[in-house]
This record gives C-alpha cells, sequence and structure tokens, in this order.
C-alpha cells in the first residue's frame, strides 16, 4: 500500500510529511497510513501536468494515447483480485461488487482506448458555408490541464470514469481522491508508471477536501475542474470555478424514484427494489431510495421485500456470501442514524431493521431498513440519506405517481416497473430525470451517458458524452479567394 503522492511519473513524499489514518469500517480499525497531499503538493502536481500537455502528451495522436488506456485496461485486469480486496478493505463493499467494480473500471479504459482512436479520423471536418471564397473547419482539441476530485462509494470506478476520458481527449490531470478511501486511486499511479505513462500526464494527490480539494479547486492552472460528490461540495466546486470562468462538469446527488404499477411482475419487483437501494450499502448517488407502489399492490410487495430485506446477508466483505457490508466510516454510520432517530421522533412507521445488526458489535453496519407511509414533507423522502434506508408511498393512478416522482430538487435517475411497456416508456418520458430504468434498476453502461437535471448536478459522463467533457471546438475559416476583398483598402482592389 502507498504511502506517497503521484506526481509527475513518481512516487513523492508529502510536502510537510503529514498522513491519513486508512480505518476498516468492518472493524474500525487503522490499517495504514496515506499520505496527506497539501496546496503545496497540489501546485508541484499541476506544474507536472502543464508541462506534460504542453510537452509530449499534447502532440501525440489518438491512436497513441489510446494504446496507453488499453495497457491500462489490461493492467487493471491483471491485477484484479488485488485491486478488489484493496476496495473492500478501504471502502466496505462485499468482495463481488468490488471485483465487479474492477472490471467495469477495466472496460472504461478500453472503451475510450478505441474513442481515443477515433478522435483520428474525426478531430477536423468542413463546413459548408455560403460564401465559396471562405474555407471553415472546426476540430476538436483538448481542453488542457484538469482538476478532478471523486468520492469514496466507488474509489477506483470514479477514477476511471474521470481519468479515461481525460487522457483519450488528450488533457492532463490532478486527481484528488477521497481521503477516506485513497488506496486505489494510487494503485492507479502505479498502473501509469508500470505501462510507461509519460510523466506528469496522470498525477494524483491524497489529501482532504478543505487543504487538497479545495487547492485544487481554485488552482489558477486548471483549465477544468470534474466532480462527483455531494451537493453542498459541489456548491463550492462550482462557486471556486465560477470565480475563474472555469470548464466544469459536476455529478452530484439524487433522491431517485422507484414507481411500480400494480401489473408488475412481483418477485422481479422485489428483486429490483433491494438491488436499487442495498447495493453498496445504498451508498449510491443513483439508489431508487424513494419506492412509489400502486396502492392495490402494496399490502403484498411490502410483505415481500420485508420478508427478502431481512435476509440479507451482512458481514465484513472478504466474508463469503455478503450481500451488505459496513457503511464507509463513523461519519456516514452517524449520519445515517441520525436520519432514522428522526424519523422515528416523527412517528413513521418502520417496516424492518432500523439499527445495527445485533450480532454485529464492531464495525459500521446498518440494517436494511424500511420505512412506510412516508409523509412528502420529511426529510426521509426529500434529502439524500446515502444508506440503507427506504422510503415507501403508495400512488392511486399515473399521473400521481409521476408528479410525486418528480417532485424533488433532485434529477438524477428514476425506475418504473410494468408489464405494460407502452406505459412504462410513457412514464419514464414524463421523469425530469437524466437516466430512466425500465423493469430493472441501477444497471449502468460505460457507453451510456451518467448524469442528472437540477441539483443532481451539471453534463454527462461515459461514452462519447464523457469525451467530450474534455475537449474543446475550435473554429477555423481560411479566406482563399484570388479576389480582394476591398472593403476598407480600395486601392489594393483597384491594383488586383
Amino acid at each position: 500500500m502507498r504511502d506517497r503522492l503521484f506526481i509527475d511519473g513518481a512516487w513523492q513524499s508529502p510536502s510537510r510529511g503529514g498522513s491519513l489514518a486508512v480505518v476498516n469500517p468492518a472493524t474500525e480499525e487503522v490499517f495504514h497510513q496515506a499520505p496527506a497531499g497539501t496546496a503545496e503538493d497540489v501546485d508541484r502536481a499541476v506544474a507536472a501536468a502543464r508541462r506534460a500537455f504542453d510537452g509530449s502528451w499534447g502532440s501525440l495522436k489518438g491512436g497513441e494515447r489510446g494504446a496507453y488506456l488499453a495497457a491500462m485496461a489490461e493492467a487493471i485486469l491483471v491485477r484484479r483480485e488485488e485491486l478488489a480486496r484493496l476496495e473492500v478493505l478501504d471502502n466496505g463493499k462485499p468482495l463481488a461488487e468490488a471485483l465487479w467494480d474492477v472490471d467495469d473500471a477495466a472496460a472504461c479504459f478500453e472503451l475510450y482506448a478505441g474513442l481515443a482512436r477515433e478522435l483520428d479520423d474525426g478531430a477536423e471536418r468542413l463546413l459548408k458555408v455560403p460564401d465559396a471564397r471562405f474555407v471553415c473547419r472546426v476540430r476538436q482539441m483538448s481542453v488542457g490541464v484538469v482538476g478532478q476530485i471523486i468520492p469514496w462509494n466507488y474509489p477506483l470506478l470514479m477514477a476511471a470514469w474521470k481519468v479515461a476520458p481525460a487522457l483519450a481527449a488528450g488533457a492532463t490531470t490532478v486527481l484528488k481522491p477521497s481521503e477516506l478511501t485513497p488506496l486505489t486511486a494510487l494503485e492507479l499511479g502505479a498502473i501509469a508508471e508500470a505501462v510507461g505513462l509519460p510523466p506528469g500526464v496522470l498525477n494524483i494527490v491524497t489529501g482532504t477536501g478543505p487543504e487538497a480539494g479545495q487547492a485544487l479547486s481554485h488552482h489558477p492552472g486548471i483549465d477544468r475542474l470534474a466532480f462527483t460528490g455531494s451537493v453542498p461540495t459541489g456548491t463550492l466546486v462550482m462557486t471556486a470555478a465560477a470565480q475563474a470562468i472555469k470548464n466544469i462538469s459536476l455529478e452530484l446527488g439524487g433522491k431517485s424514484p422507484f414507481i411500480v404499477f400494480a401489473d408488475a411482475d412481483l418477485e422481479a419487483a422485489v428483486e429490483w427494489i433491494l438491488f436499487g437501494i442495498f447495493w453498496n450499502q445504498g451508498q449510491v448517488c443513483s439508489a431508487t431510495s424513494r419506492l412509489l407502489i400502486e396502492a392495490s399492490l402494496a399490502p403484498r410487495l411490502l410483505e415481500r421485500l420485508v420478508e427478502e430485506a431481512r435476509l440479507i446477508q451482512i458481514g465484513d466483505g472478504l466474508a463469503a456470501g455478503t450481500l451488505l457490508g459496513p457503511l464507509v466510516s463513523k461519519g456516514q454510520y452517524e449520519r445515517v442514524c441520525g436520519f432514522v432517530d428522526s424519523a422515528r421522533g416523527e412517528g413513521i412507521r418502520l417496516l424492518t431493521g432500523g439499527g445495527r445488526p445485533r450480532d454485529l458489535d464492531r464495525g459500521f453496519y446498518f440494517e436494511p431498513t424500511i420505512f412506510s407511509d412516508v409523509p412528502t414533507d420529511s426529510e426521509l423522502w426529500r434529502e439524500e440519506i446515502f444508506g440503507p434506508i427506504l422510503a415507501v408511498r403508495t400512488f392511486r393512478h399515473e399521473a400521481e405517481a409521476i408528479r410525486l416522482a418528480n417532485d424533488t430538487r433532485f434529477g438524477l435517475a428514476a425506475a418504473v416497473m410494468s408489464s405494460d411497456l407502452e406505459r412504462a416508456n410513457r412514464v419514464a418520458r414524463k421523469l425530469r430525470v437524466g437516466i430512466v430504468w425500465v423493469n430493472c434498476s441501477q444497471p449502468t453502461f460505460v457507453e451510456a451517458p451518467w448524469g442528472g437535471m437540477k441539483q443532481s448536478g451539471i453534463g454527462r459522463e461515459l461514452g462519447e458524452w464523457g469525451l467530450a467533457n474534455y475537449l474543446e471546438t475550435q473554429q477555423i475559416t481560411e479566406y482563399q479567394s484570388a479576389e480582394p476583398w476591398g472593403w476598407y483598402l480600395k486601392s489594393w482592389s483597384a491594383r488586383v
């Protein structure tokens, strides 16, 4: 495990020698000290990224950059088991989920390897303009040096979502992972080193948000900021970007609805509802945490949901059969407890869960929890909890379901279940969100756009949309006629 920062292609000690305690959320034990980067370290990293961008990296063709990305994808898969286990120790998620994340991270690098190669063919195109004396070309060029800040819920995968498209586009980057989960992001530096990525193209500075994150957000040498995380922190990042008129993308929170009509397959609905809220302990920005059930189906569906939620195996992510690990940290555990305590204080009906499992006295574990008849003005219904907490209401007809689903300041994702596909797709198109799942919840493909509306963020990641985040559009217009322009210089016109 790394105890230095990755800057300019080398492992460097933090300027002030500080460290971050890395805690295993399953045991509450500190098992490593990661480097605590500072504003001075961010300065060094940004300078290295600028040198790399102005140097050889900026002149490489897309196919050459793609070769590096493909090599990184292969290297991730070679270290698949090791990286997944680090993710479990750092984040707490079950090993099966961590393995899935590592595979997705490799797939992300592979996708952008291909898109980088395609840039060589489509980087410049000719536009048809009404004046034949001019030739107008449009080209794509890299945005430059990028500052990227990622959260703790998918440490390696979120790094891949940010780094891979940036490198594919020809940008260089300074990556700041969460101080809670720095380990696999640092290993991405080791992978870059192993495949011979030129120095300064990828720099990784671990540190706290107030120190390293703030320094990166405000750094004058950064051309673009890309942030994934909470709305309050996103507001700070956006404010910093606004002060310098920087390009920005934000992927923020959600309070995503799951609409289930009475004609939905009962068992399929139970499966996808559980997956939508309890995957990764509910620590997912797109988690479908607001369940809307058509009233006639509600009694049977809730009965089955409670039965299955109580069967979910909770424990250390490295233990065989674990499907729900601990929350990432003590702070997050206390936050979730606070929401549940408030809900109980309001008298909201608790169907199952609500606290620590009785057989687990250590670790930040929280039971799968379901509340029903949740008032629409309750914080349980309106606020992102980021834990295994499901809030349930019923509806009587389609229009009411759509109204309740859209009644939120967020707009990241939603799910709809019905055997009537015409209705399901009709409802999907009326939901003010960036992602809609029909008869499922949470599947994510690196080829498809990811992002939301309203306070869920600005811009899209993944696929061609993720690449576009790191490209600027340049127009080049050339006057090719032998005929004088002659607007001011009449003498020039006369000579010709």
